[in-house]
């Protein structure tokens, strides 16, 4: 660890003054140096957090202050500049509504990655897929981009993205995509899981509801096919339940119910499970007598319902794994992509079933 010379004390402690507001010049690391009494060098080494370099506390302190003071805020791309690269990793907005379990994911990744030193951005495409949305995330020189399947990452813009600059493409999806880091989530577990669970309490008629967003539909066909293949070694039959998340669509398909004969429901997820689940039991439909219901997510809303929703919980590896993946990519671009399974599933059993 290096040890740069203490900075001189000031006599007293420095002047308390009101932080500035922003209407006169954007105030600079030389602005915080004098306020502080310190060189331009420790306000970097403060204020970005360097471990190499030994600086004692009140120092720190008086830099934190005096930079709180004048309402001064790094200039990240002046980093990046001097750094050679960039510390932004860029995540592509989802392109149809998500979860509480996607939200909840997103927030533990971005505050791992804060701890690396890393600025997470969630880019909204804006209806942009595949290579077209590559070429406008490479605009933005992220250093690395943690794309979802939704968005069709092909060979193309993975290139595309490391002539920009991105030292870690990692894509999160059913298959891997060439010159890429691939985490990969087998969503037809998923549905094999509810399946072989709704067979083994004697449900020969299933339904599977598909939601009607096309952005889900990677993932819903996934799940699909997961249900379809228990079943045939099951000899019972698949039936698709296309829904909109809308409460007239779910009492439309209740309405016909007994005319459709299924005797067990996997939905799309909790939510979908959840609404499908109240229309049926406005018209009369028993849950399970009549009809199992078996949702995705594990929603802590399913655990409140009565009777309670039986779920199939998907089992991520942890934020950090995957701040650490991305940082251990960035530091060695030239590792040979790797593909690793993601997904892990867990059938939660309860009343609805």
């Amino acid at each position: 660890m290096r040890h740069i010379p203490e900075e001189p004390e000031t006599q007293g402690a420095p002047p308390r003054v009101p932080r500035q507001r922003s209407t006169g010049a954007v105030p600079t690391s030389a602005d915080v140096a004098r306020r502080a009494g310190v060189s331009r060098a420790t306000v970097s080494y403060v204020l970005n957090n360097a471990t190499a370099v030994r600086i004692s506390e009140p120092t720190r302190r008086r830099v934190r202050e005096a930079a709180e003071e004048l309402g001064y805020v790094p200039h990240a791309a002046a980093r990046s500049l001097r750094a050679g690269q960039s510390r932004m990793v860029l995540m592509p907005a989802p392109t149809a509504p998500v979860g509480t379990l996607y939200h909840r994911f997103f927030h533990d990744l971005q505050w791992a990655l804060s701890r690396l030193d890393y600025t997470v951005v969630q880019y909204g495409s804006a209806g942009l897929t595949g290579d077209e949305a590559a070429l406008a995330w490479a605009e933005l020189r992220p250093v690395a981009v943690v794309a979802p399947g939704i968005h069709e990452l092909g060979p193309a813009g993975v290139a595309v993205l490391k002539r920009s600059g991105a030292r870690a493409v990692i894509t999160v999806g059913p298959c891997p995509v060439e010159g890429a880091h691939a985490l990969l989530t087998d969503h037809g577990e998923v549905g094999r899981c509810a399946a072989e669970h709704l067979l083994a309490r004697g449900r020969r008629r299933l339904g599977v509801v598909m939601p009607e967003q096309p952005a889900l539909a990677v993932y819903a066909r996934a799940r699909l096919a997961g249900v379809r293949a228990a079943a045939a070694r099951a000899g019972a039959e698949v039936t698709e339940l296309p829904l909109a998340y809308e409460e007239t669509a779910a009492a439309r398909l209740a309405a016909d119910w007994p005319e459709r004969g299924v005797d067990g429901v996997f939905a799309y997820s909790d939510e979908y499970a959840m609404l499908l689940m109240a229309a049926l039991q406005d018209r009369g439909i028993r849950v399970p007598a009549d009809t199992a219901v078996v949702g995705v997510d594990d929603l802590m809303l399913g655990r409140l319902l009565r009777p309670r929703l039986t779920t199939v919980r998907m089992d991520l590896p942890s934020a950090q794994e995957l701040a650490e993946l991305v940082d251990r990519t960035v530091r060695h671009p030239g590792a040979s992509p790797t593909v690793r399974d993601l997904l892990g599933v867990t059938l939660v059993a309860r009343e609805s079933s």
